[in-house]
């Protein structure tokens, strides 16, 4: 039954390792015939180590009973689902430690044989800033009791110290302007955070969507004649993945800023090969017909400085520009070294910034009246400013609705650590 599969194996390679996701398929044995590098990883296993074992060896041994049990009532309706149904899952690493699990099962019959291909998405990420958003209702909850205390307080305060009308009218009209001011912070805080909710849900629902479906197209293109209509799915699945990776970037980013951990990698890198992958992953997201010019021959030096926060600015520019610019348009990467620093430039022929929107554009959550239709979070600009003030550096920009935008970054950098 293994080496039927086998057999297939190569349909589905491509599909295995572009996932983020870990899969893994079984026999209607539950003996794995198939694991993606992603579920190796996942797991804590070595490359074929996962492939002949028992699928019992992921899973939870006080579950092994039931599995059994809903593994065969699976195949006898032979419907795609999610596994679970409400309850939480959990999966078993080489090494025995548990983690929290999504997964989807998908059946499947090759030559007469069944099988099951297995999603599989660590949420232990998710599981802990879920707790991080029970902790903070808490902190708030408990902020609020103990205003709401003080403030009584201070009534029964200004209450005992109301010696005279004139000065009672002053004490109180204080106390009432505090209240204001209290509750209006408590009410902008509760916007910010549900708004911040209601974003994570939809900039991350949306692409996921979008790679599930087209995770689940391309295993209906099975035929060799077939290979364009797969290729074209996993650009969309690659491009979505690039996606949510720079948001999550943006998220982590941010935290960092705010919880006060913002410190700062230097190191030693090669501009040229760090330029080259920039390039390499905006192709990715690239309309129909754009082209990203950039230097052809780019000076091969090595330069000190933080490469991520560096790339995580860069990235976003150029990201902005391919998505507010329309297809067959030219996105253009200039790098310029003068003196202590070095300059780059990211200018798109793309719909621009309106002038009304410009003083705010790099504020947090911010988006352009034109920019409201897109994907998008708004942060951006804001922590790429944020970063480049730490590092001693600018952004600044120029911008005409309708013609296009024009960013310039200058950051500081040493040639080396010594220098």
């Amino acid at each position: 039954m293994q080496d039927s599969f086998l057999k297939a194996q190569g349909i589905f390679d491509v599909l295995f390792q572009a996932a983020s996701e870990g899969i893994i398929v079984v026999d209607s044995n539950q003996v794995v015939v198939a694991a993606n590098e992603a579920a190796e990883f996942m797991f804590g296993y070595l490359k074929e180590e996962i492939r002949g074992q028992h699928l019992e060896i992921l899973i939870p041994k006080k579950y092994h009973h039931s599995h059994h049990r809903h593994f065969d009532k699976f195949l006898q309706n032979s419907e795609k689902r999610q596994m679970g149904h409400g309850r939480e899952l959990y999966g078993v690493k080489k090494d025995g430690s548990l983690f929290p699990v999504e997964a989807g099962l998908n059946p499947f019959s090759h030559e007469g044989e069944n099988y099951v291909m297995s999603l599989i998405i660590d949420i232990t990420v998710r599981k802990e800033t879920q707790q991080q958003i029970e902790d903070l209702n808490t902190h708030l909850e408990d902020k609020i009791k103990l205003r709401t205390q003080e403030l009584s307080e201070s009534v029964e305060e200004l209450q005992k110290l109301n010696i005279d009308l004139e000065s009672e009218i002053k004490k109180r009209a204080e106390a009432e302007k505090k209240i204001k001011s209290a509750l209006q912070k408590e009410k902008e805080l509760n916007e910010l955070k549900t708004k911040f909710l209601s974003l994570v849900s939809h900039e991350f629902k949306t692409p996921l969507s979008g790679i599930l479906t087209s995770a689940t197209l391309v295993e209906k293109y099975a035929a060799e004649d077939q290979q364009h209509k797969r290729e074209k799915h996993l650009l969309t699945i690659r491009n979505k993945v690039h996606y949510l990776n720079n948001i999550l970037n943006d998220f982590l980013s941010i935290e960092r800023l705010d919880s006060g951990r913002g410190q700062y990698k230097f190191a030693t890198f090669s501009l040229k090969r760090f330029i080259n992958d920039i390039v390499y992953n905006a192709n990715f997201l690239l309309k129909e017909g754009q082209e990203l010019i950039y230097p052809d021959e780019i000076e091969e030096m090595e330069i000190f400085q933080d490469e991520k926060i560096l790339e995580l600015i860069l990235s976003n520019l150029l990201g902005n520009a391919i998505k507010y610019s329309s297809e067959n348009t030219r996105i253009y990467l200039r790098i310029k070294i003068k003196g202590p620093n070095i300059y780059f430039e990211v200018e798109d022929e793309g719909r621009g910034i309106p002038e009304k929107d410009q003083k705010h554009i790099f504020e947090r959550y911010f988006r352009a009246e034109n920019a409201l239709l897109d994907q998008g979070t708004g942060i951006g600009l804001n922590i790429a400013r944020t970063h480049l003030a730490n590092l001693g550096g600018t952004i600044d920009f120029s911008s005409k609705e309708g013609e296009g935008s024009l960013f310039k970054v200058k950051v500081p950098f040493d040639k080396s650590p010594g220098n």
